[in-house]
């Protein structure tokens, strides 16, 4: 009987560290793709995907994607505001 708890305890205690050991790789998981996310939005408006010796297209197309943020957030605004 002694021998079969042990066995239980040794299989608890494993099952116990498989837990653990999946839950802090699923937040290492999530959190590496919300950082991923925002870094691509981050270099998506700062308009890091062109050329830097062109600093007017580079300028234009900054204010080109606000310009287009900027009109998608007041579009929901008007829609939740019109239809809620």
């Amino acid at each position: 009987m002694n021998d079969k708890r042990s066995q239980d305890d040794a299989r608890r205690d494993e099952a116990l560290r498989s837990l653990d050991r999946v839950e802090a790789e699923s937040e290492t998981v999530a959190g590496s793709t919300f950082v991923r996310m925002a870094k691509r939005a981050q270099d998506h408006f700062g308009a890091q995907d062109l050329d830097e010796d062109d600093r007017v297209e580079v300028w234009g197309t900054r204010i080109g994607r606000g310009a287009g943020l900027i009109f998608a957030v007041g579009l929901l605004v008007y829609l939740a505001i019109t239809y809620l």
